[in-house]
């Protein structure tokens, strides 16, 4: 299936590796020019690199999204070669913490960098797309958004205000031909997930190898329907979808990719 990507110029937060990073290379082969985003210029200039030899097109941008001059001269940078049509919010992050332990100040760092943050590249990027007619912003949220556990009380707040702004910001583009949704996805083998379940998987008596603890961590911490975590390019493919033409009557919708992990029916 052609996506009619080709000739989009798309902008990947937080690119440089996980979710991004497959997200950045499946739009690439899917004809757009990329702008891999991140903060290690070796990691984002690697994927700039493994996207090129791959036939692809690909830049790379360096900036920390949660100040606002950064922020806004990463959103130079990203247009200096041409419109970005493609705004993917994916970059964020979360300390795992219980109640007792996230502060209001990390309540408050949070907040900035997975919510406020995307507000920014927003505001850069889309007035723009709505003057060519033409745009995609996707969210990429999370099933704790809806569903939220007792720790990391502070991350989970800030996906159901990703989810919540991505609707908003769809209401506003009414009848722009700029689209606002959200990808959520659940547990994605990424290696941060890897590391996080075989560090806690003996002690929980999951097993010692990655064999043993594998199904055991699903089974205990994301019971789905499809008995496995994700795959990033999974993650990858709902974003493709919602940024190619065939998409255009998709309005504020969540993609959940979880397989099943959130159990309800809207």
């Amino acid at each position: 299936m052609d996506l009619n990507l080709t000739g989009k110029r798309a902008l990947v937060t937080g690119s440089s590796a996980g979710l991004g990073e497959a997200t950045a290379k499946l739009l690439a082969a899917e004809g757009a020019a990329i702008v891999v985003h991140g903060r290690d210029k070796a990691r984002a200039q690697e994927v700039v690199r493994e996207i090129r030899e791959a036939g692809g097109t690909a830049t790379a941008v360096l900036g920390d999204l949660a100040d606002d001059e950064a922020a806004a001269e990463v959103a130079r940078a990203a247009t200096a070669e041409g419109p970005v049509d493609i705004l993917v919010n994916n970059a964020g992050f979360y300390r795992h913490l219980s109640w007792a332990e996230a502060t209001p100040e990390e309540w408050r760092d949070t907040y900035n960098v997975n919510v406020v943050s995307g507000v920014r590249m927003i505001q850069h990027l889309v007035p723009a797309m709505r003057e060519r007619g033409w745009g995609r912003v996707v969210t990429i949220g999370g099933g704790l958004a809806s569903q939220p556990m007792n720790t990391h009380p502070q991350y989970n707040a800030t996906l159901a205000a990703r989810h919540n702004l991505a609707v908003s910001l769809a209401r506003e583009l009414k009848g722009t031909g700029v689209t606002s949704n959200v990808v959520s996805p659940g547990a994605i083998l990424v290696d941060a997930t890897r590391e996080l379940v075989t560090g806690i998987g003996p002690a929980r008596g999951w097993g010692d190898t990655w064999e043993e603890i594998r199904p055991n961590a699903v089974e205990a911490l994301i019971p789905n329907d499809q008995e496995r975590f994700g795959e990033p390019e999974e993650i990858a493919a709902a974003v493709a979808y919602l940024c190619s033409d065939y998409a255009q009557y998709v309005s504020g919708a969540t993609i959940r990719v979880d397989g099943g992990l959130i159990r309800s029916a809207f």
